[in-house]
């Protein structure tokens, strides 16, 4: 058969199932693409290509036999955070460039058990801290509806080397967007699950354990439709290491079979984070289009959240403080003393976040289950919260160093023609982040520039089927992904 590079891993699985194609053919043209068209893009930057001819004749045997496998024969991609046995992971640091990990992630060992080949790993920016993948060990990867912006992050590997056909499904993580504005910057679709739906350990050139004080972090599925994206979910999902001794998850089944089926909220306005013109005019064109369709529609949300001053604090600490655990002690009162410089209110919620005491961390745990308990008693009326995914658009390239400065505390993306401080960025993200709900990014079309935008669909906690089923329902009346016009 004729491959499409921008078929659905569902598609592609379809076509290995009645031997169509075999996974030897479909491994080898993806191979044979990214080494083509990847020098554009850097977005594959760790190959494991001769590792993964073995693995794809296998699951063409296993196939034979009758074996049968979620993912069985499908090439696919991880986040080069990710551990994988025999390969590098680096986050991006110097100081990492040689580590080659001895275990395989959980994520790793449940798409391999699926039947899925991993071909390769995409780029991050360092310790996945930043919207843009550019970085000392593997460069800069670019968008590829336009090299000279920034295809997000911290996944924005995977997110280009989705857009442009170079893999068919993807797994990264996010705390602070890091699926969800790839995802809208490259025209593509990703779940950030509920989060205690997946294992969050594994990641990291750090020893394979599990630690509960990190929060709010998980890993999820990136893809070309949202069917794919619970395809991976449901290979995904599953109690962390440990837990599965006895732990089971069901996640149920989505609230609702036909789009009208649905309560969509739409968050109202943040007056003090503004977002782009042409993104608040998609999100409306989609309100219009579920009205027609005769889907109850209102803009409302959780009323603890207010105008979102006091949820983005508790989620600038709790960020500030999960993030800076990771550095060490010299490089974390390096930091602090940075941020003694921003004397604005979510700056100084950073830096206590920071300097917090384990009495602090509890404390905000107490106020984080407020808001978890708000987003329970909005979800019994409501199915689905839409929101922006980011304020802007993807951005020009805006080189950081690494490790940060002064002046990148004070950086700025431009909005609507007006400087807004770049991490006010995570505001969108973090509302659906701080209490751990699962939030479904999908592509609503371009601006008049030609470049993607992406909305999210936040949903109730562990329900993660619900958000997806929306956008995969959405997508039937508005469009779903669109190839980049450079790499169709």
């Amino acid at each position: 058969m004729k491959l499409d590079a921008f078929a659905t891993a569902t598609d592609l699985l379809r076509a290995l199932s009645r031997r169509r194609v075999s996974a030897v053919e479909l491994l080898d043209f993806h191979v044979a693409r990214t080494e083509r068209l990847d020098g554009k893009l850097n977005a594959i930057v760790t190959r494991d290509f001769e590792r993964a001819r073995p693995q794809a004749r296998a699951a063409d045997a296993a196939r034979k036999r009758g074996k049968r496998g979620a993912l069985l024969g499908l090439p696919m991609t991880l986040k080069e955070s990710i551990n994988v046995t025999g390969l590098k992971t680096t986050v991006g640091l110097t100081e990492f460039a040689g580590f080659v990990s001895k275990h395989d992630a959980p994520a790793t060992t449940r798409v391999r058990a699926a039947g899925a080949i991993v071909f390769g790993k995409t780029n991050v920016p360092p310790v996945l801290a930043d919207w843009q993948s550019d970085n000392p060990v593997f460069g800069r990867t670019v968008n590829p509806w336009d090299p000279a912006r920034t295809p997000g992050g911290s996944t924005g590997g995977g997110a280009a080397a989705l857009a442009a056909g170079l893999t068919p499904l993807e797994v990264g993580s996010d705390i602070g967007g890091s699926i969800r504005v790839p995802a809208a910057f490259c025209g593509v679709y990703g779940h950030k699950p509920s989060e205690t739906a997946l294992p969050k350990s594994g990641q990291f050139p750090y020893p394979p354990m599990p630690n509960a004080g990190v929060v709010m972090g998980v890993q999820g599925p990136l893809a070309r439709s949202a069917e794919d994206l619970e395809l991976a979910l449901d290979v995904l999902a599953g109690p962390e290491v440990g837990e599965d001794v006895a732990w089971r998850l069901t996640l149920p089944p989505a609230r609702g079979k036909r789009l009208s089926d649905f309560r969509v909220a739409v968050l109202p306005p943040i007056a003090w984070a503004p977002v782009d013109r042409e993104i608040v005019a998609a999100l409306e064109t989609v309100v219009k289009r579920l009205e027609r369709a005769r889907v109850t529609v209102k803009r409302i949300q959780p009323e603890l959240f207010g105008d979102h001053r006091a949820s983005h604090t508790l989620y600038r600490m709790l960020l500030a403080a999960v993030t800076s655990s990771r550095l060490p002690a010299d490089e974390r009162h390096r930091r602090i003393e940075m941020w003694k410089t921003r004397e604005d209110e979510f700056g100084q919620a950073a830096l206590r976040g920071m300097e917090a005491g384990a009495a602090d961390y509890i404390g905000y745990f107490a106020r984080r289950e407020q808001f978890r308990a708000a987003y329970r008693d909005f979800f019994r009326e409501w199915d689905v919260l839409l929101a922006p995914a980011m304020m802007v658009p993807a951005f020009p390239h805006l080189p950081k160093p690494y490790p940060p400065d002064v002046k990148e505390l004070h950086d700025t993306l431009e909005v609507n023609g007006q400087p807004v401080l770049y991490d006010l960025g995570l505001v969108y993200p973090g509302v659906a982040t701080l209490a751990g709900q699962p939030a479904t990014a999908f592509p609503v079309g371009l601006t008049r520039a030609g470049l993607p935008i992406g909305l999210q669909a936040i949903g109730p906690y562990l329900e993660d089927r619900t958000p997806i089923r929306f956008a995969a329902l959405l997508a039937r009346e508005i469009g779903g992904f669109t190839p980049p016009p450079a790499f169709a």
